[in-house]
Formats: structure tokens, sequence, C-alpha cells
């Protein structure tokens, strides 16, 4: 897989029926190695490591309702009372990080109301701090670390 704009991590593999999988520490269960896993796995590890996140407030693909539509979000840290801290968005690294890719996080947000917004392609990463009482967001240098 390609090297990504992380720091290295040791990433559990197997191979299995000619696919290569990558376990998964939130989900505890190896999933098949795709590009944007590759990615969402480097960021778990990333809010996880040097965010120091606890891993109990860290959230992998689940679904969620915008305007009767199912979607998956790719992951999500909540705050210790179950609000969503950080929303992010995972892309594969061939996928540019585009208006468009904005927007689609953005739709999700009007519903989840995270504080912050991070949108990665595992090459290039983008944060941004949520107001919702100006409705606008400012981008920032990183997502903030984990405090209690």
């Amino acid at each position: 897989m390609q090297v990504l704009n992380f720091p290295a991590y040791d990433f559990r593999f197997k191979n299995s029926e000619n696919k290569v999988y990558i376990f998964d520490v939130v989900r505890k269960k190896f999933v098949v190695l795709q590009p944007e896993e590759w990615v969402r796995q480097h960021i778990v590890h990333y809010i996880i490591s040097e965010k120091k996140y606890p891993l109990s407030l860290v959230n992998v693909e689940k679904q969620l309702k915008v305007n009767g539509l199912v979607k998956r979000y790719d992951v999500v840290i909540f705050n210790s009372d179950g609000t969503i801290k950080v929303l992010i968005e995972c892309k594969a690294p061939e996928i540019n990080i585009t208006q468009t890719v904005f927007d689609q996080i953005a739709r999700y947000n009007m519903q989840l109301k995270a504080e912050y917004l991070m949108v990665s392609n595992g090459l290039s990463h983008f944060y941004c701090e949520m107001d919702f009482q100006e409705e606008k967001y400012s981008f920032l240098v990183d997502i903030p670390e984990f405090s209690r």
C-alpha cells in the first residue's frame, strides 16, 4: 500500500481467500484492505496515538440518516457526554479533496453537529472548527488533542 502522510504505525494484517485484511482496533475485527480503509486505519491510529483520544470514544463506519437517506460516516470521535467532537471523512489517496467532498461532510454534520471536521485522503488533511451560530467554519492546522 501507498505510504501516507501520517506517522508509521504497527498494523496487523492477514491474508485470506486471496485478499489482504487489516485489523481494525475500533471494530475489533479484520476488514478488507482497500485504499480508503488504509487511510481510515491511519487516521484511527493517529487520533488514538498522537491526539490521545480514548479508544472508547472512537466509532467507525456507522449508518446515519440524512434527509431520509441512509449514509455512512467514516470515523466519529465522541465527547464523554455522547455529543460528537470530531466527524472525519476518509477518501482513498487517489481522490482529490474538493468542494464536493466538503459539501458531503457538511451535509452529514447538519444532523450530527460535530464541533470539528476532518477530511483526508491520507496525503492531504483538512481540519475545521464549526461555528453553528454564524453558520460557518474556520480552517485549523490540526484537530485538538483530547482533554477531559
